[in-house]
């Protein structure tokens, strides 16, 4: 979600609380478009940080240090000549835009008492961070912008400040229902655009969520409209304004059902309601926990994107070969009737003249029915008889070798399903490692060779299985992958331990640690199948099919491939994908 007004407004709320009759005590400036403040107050120290990054700006109170340069930036330096140990005496919004101002009194040189103001825009490729003195004048910005650059409005020192109205866009919390009929139902745009091109600081994601509390549909032009439609907008608009001005915001951060952050927003969004919904306290803790698990979820991404590329090709030439060799298996079942025709023309061949097409000999095999059998007319009953057990033969050898090769091939696909699987679900630089050592191990990836590589040196911390508490006690382990999988079975779980597994798809083995006792409260299981399907192919199925057993009746097939196990006397139950009722343990 864009940094759009509201968004801004529960900052502001929030700062204006946190920073009361704070003094600036240190100015940072960490990247060339951004500034660190630490503030002193009452509550101890606070640390805001404002970015004018022109594809990323931000702006919330953090309790993370950055490193800076040795040498401070031209613009930092003067933010602390100036307002070096200055007083925050507000921090405003105007109207409802992307815009905060930071009031900020200090003394001059003279001794004599001054105010200037840090003012920063979040406006996209348009971002800035200004900073204006009493008069409206600019001091310096921390990107300059002439005339050259921009015919609206130059960004230099010495030049006054104001915020171009280029859109002429109207404030939100100001409107009445006849400017609001006005102004949005007589935009021949689908609804929700409608919205957000009238009112300033409304983001698409608030247009839409403002169509779905009306029960309207936003893709639907605005002008064709009923009356008694446009009334009942209006009203759920005028009500998420009242929130607005009153300060009762709601932050919260929307996941999917991987668990990945898809939105974030200061009021509720009932349009998410299928959705895990996460309540912060504050907005700065929305928008700082937001980006960095974007982050983390998009580096991840991006650096399984090889191997993401390699599995994906290698499996599907493994399943157009397991296609194609179960299509031969196929054609090889009718082999059985080539050795009877040979045996048929071995008792009858008497019957068969001399320069026969074909014969129909009683089929003994088959209640003595006629069973008419083709013939080589060049060749007598005995070679023909030959001829059908040659045919016989071959498709004997040959459905006892694809026998042998479905199977390996079956082996492999299970395999790399299961591999595809472990990278969607992969969630740090340690993961994805040890994915890439069972490629290696398969012969699927080149190894890596490293050189030039350092006694003592850092290595990436070694991925683990996932440990998880019951709330009653109980210890849950689940593996991250195919090497994770074995090893929790094998070589951790012990034989009265409850192992789970989604059935007949790839996934985690899930171990349930019994504590020395084989009764496992009912609560348990159905939380370690819960984990079962989450940690599956099944993720995003309301309900998965979870298969699970005593350790001890699981057995690995001698070269058998990583992860893939036989059972027999198992039990069945269907579990929605969930791990909400457990603890992770660090």
């Amino acid at each position: 979600m864009a940094f759009d007004g509201i968004t801004v407004a529960s900052l502001v709320r929030e700062l204006n609380t946190s920073l009361a009759d704070g003094h600036i005590s240190r100015i940072a400036q960490p990247e060339p478009d951004e500034i660190l403040l630490s503030v002193k107050t009452r509550s101890g120290l606070k640390k805001v940080l404002l970015s004018a990054s022109a594809s990323l700006p931000l702006l919330y109170l953090t309790d993370q240090s950055k490193l800076s340069p040795m040498t401070a930036p031209n613009f930092c330096m003067l933010l602390r000549k100036h307002i070096g140990s200055g007083h925050i005496l507000s921090v405003t919004q105007p109207s409802l835009e992307r815009i905060v101002r930071f009031e900020i009194e200090h003394y001059d040189e003279l001794g004599d008492l001054r105010k200037k103001y840090l003012v920063l825009e979040l406006m996209g490729k348009y971002s800035n961070l200004i900073f204006v003195d009493e008069n409206e004048i600019i001091l310096d910005a921390i990107r300059h912008v002439s005339a050259q650059t921009s015919s609206l409005r130059e960004v230099l020192p010495g030049r006054p400040y104001f915020v171009p109205d280029s859109l002429h866009k109207l404030n939100p919390k100001e409107t009445d229902e006849n400017q609001f009929c006005t102004e949005v139902f007589a935009k021949p745009l689908p609804l929700s655009k409608a919205l957000y091109t009238v009112y300033t600081g409304i983001s698409p994601v608030i247009t839409e969520e403002l169509c779905h509390r009306a029960s309207l549909e936003s893709d639907q032009s605005a002008r064709e409209f009923p009356e008694n439609a446009r009334i009942h907008l209006y009203r759920v608009f005028s009500e998420m304004m009242e929130d607005v001005k009153a300060g009762s915001f709601s932050p919260r951060i929307i996941y999917d059902k991987d668990g990945a952050p898809v939105e974030f927003s200061a009021l509720p969004l009932s349009m998410y309601a299928d959705y895990e919904q996460k309540a912060f306290d504050s907005m700065s803790a929305v928008v700082e926990t937001y980006y960095a698990e974007k982050s983390a979820v998009t580096r991840i991404r991006q650096k399984s994107a090889d191997l993401r590329h390699v599995v994906s090709t290698i499996l599907e030439r493994e399943s157009r070969k397991l296609s194609l060799q179960r299509k031969q298996m196929k054609d090889t079942e009718k082999r059985e009737k080539f050795r009877i025709c040979g045996e048929l023309l071995n008792t009858y061949g008497y019957d068969v003249l001399p320069g026969a097409g074909s014969v129909t000999v009683p089929n003994y095999y088959d209640g003595g029915k006629d069973l008419k059998i083709q013939l080589d007319s060049t060749l007598t009953a005995q070679e023909n008889a030959q001829r059908y057990f040659d045919k016989y033969a071959r498709q004997k050898r040959t459905a006892e070798a694809l026998t042998v090769q479905i199977e390996q091939t079956e082996s492999e696909v299970r395999q790399l399903e299961a591999i595809s699987t472990f990278l969607d679900q992969a969630e740090t630089e340690a993961d994805l490692a040890q994915i890439r050592e069972e490629l290696e191990q398969s012969d699927y990836v080149r190894k890596r060779t490293v050189t030039g590589k350092k006694k003592g040196s850092s290595r990436t911390k070694k991925s683990e299985p996932y440990h998880f508490r019951t709330p009653d006690g109980y210890d849950i382990y689940v593996g991250k992958n195919n090497l994770q999988n074995d090893e929790l079975t094998f070589r951790f779980a012990s034989g009265g331990d409850w192992w789970f597994h989604a059935k007949k798809i790839p996934g985690s083995h899930v171990i349930v640690k019994t504590r020395g006792t084989e009764e496992l409260p009912d609560d348990v299981f159905e939380m370690a199948a819960g984990a079962a399907a989450y940690y599956s192919q099944g993720r995003g199925a309301d309900k998965v099919e979870i298969d699970y057993v005593k350790k001890k009746e699981v057995k690995k097939p001698g070269g058998a491939k990583p992860g893939f196990v036989v059972y027999y006397t198992n039990y069945s139950m269907i579990a929605r994908p969930d791990i909400s009722r457990l603890t992770l343990v660090e």
